[in-house]
């Protein structure tokens, strides 16, 4: 029997290879190997799958959102926030996808709406730096999120490792915020 989860995973699997517009709850049930009625049982609507498919990414964001002053501080707690940041970029790279080459056809759909507000509020809750730092953080940040997201688009050869990638993330990471943490010393 399919449970409600292993359908959650095959819609964000097919999502993240076919798009939310493109895909539908005939191919969800293909994926996961069972009826349309089976997927219907279990969730109401597309719609309600891509927020099954998308909270558990947003719920994590959420949860680091109060480390993001962090970067503005020592390397030591740079670091920290920057491994908790790549590891939930990481284990939620899908929803990344998704969230990165579909949010904008997709603003009207209420778990997209809760993660761009939640992206305004890490924004919003580090300290004003100049427009140099400001675009350095999200070119960083943002720019971490579409690398893993790429990687983990379906098809992808030679991604390295993802523990090598990891480190280089964290590593490079702190490189491009270093200026944010010498601003403040």
């Amino acid at each position: 029997m399919t449970t409600a989860s292993e359908l959650r995973d095959a819609a964000l699997e097919e999502f993240a290879s076919a798009g939310y517009t493109g895909t539908s709850i005939q191919a969800i049930a293909d994926r996961a190997g069972v009826s349309k009625a089976s997927v219907l049982y279990h969730y109401a609507s597309k719609e309600t799958l891509l927020d099954a498919a998308l909270s558990p990414a947003i719920d994590a964001i959420a949860q680091i959102l109060p480390g993001t002053a962090m970067l503005a501080r020592t390397p030591v707690e740079q670091r920290e926030f920057l491994e908790g940041f790549v590891d939930l970029l990481m284990q939620h790279r899908l929803a990344a996808q998704i969230f990165i080459t579909q949010s904008g056809a997709l603003v009207d759909v209420p778990v997209v709406a809760r993660a761009q507000e939640l992206i305004q509020q890490i924004a919003d809750a580090r300290p004003q730096r100049s427009v140099d730092d400001q675009v350095r953080f999200a070119v960083a940040l943002g720019g971490a999120a579409y690398l893993l997201a790429q990687t983990g688009h379906l098809g992808v050869d030679d991604a390295p490792a993802d523990d090598v990638l990891r480190d280089s993330l964290i590593r490079i990471l702190g490189e491009l915020l270093a200026p944010v943490v010498a601003t403040r010393a």
